[in-house]
């Protein structure tokens, strides 16, 4: 492994942690439906920096189930973290024309 993808690796790690944190933070401030739906989102996102991270380590296990000859998780997680964005600006979106 290369210095380059060392820095990319720990940045990954750092800035999603703390990203992460600041979304769990929020969590437990707010009940909005959103900014919840978001924040499931954002944490996702780590799941999925760090199942990829695992993959360059070559830990990944994901032999088992495959779509083709993509691993399920791999094709799974991207889409779970945007249909969670997805939502919670939906929901926003509702929100604002409901007032209206």
């Amino acid at each position: 492994m290369d210095s380059g993808q060392t820095a990319l690796i720990i940045s990954q790690l750092a800035l999603g942690a703390f990203l992460t944190f600041l979304a769990i933070t929020l969590w437990s401030r707010t009940r909005n439906v959103a900014w919840m739906l978001i924040i499931i989102g954002v944490i996702i996102s780590y799941i999925e920096i760090i199942y990829s991270i695992l993959g360059i380590f070559g830990m990944n296990g994901s032999s088992f189930f495959l779509i083709g000859s993509v691993p399920i998780i791999s094709f799974i997680l991207p889409l779970l973290r945007m249909s969670f964005f997805i939502a919670g600006i939906l929901v926003m979106i509702y929100w604002q024309f409901r007032r209206k």
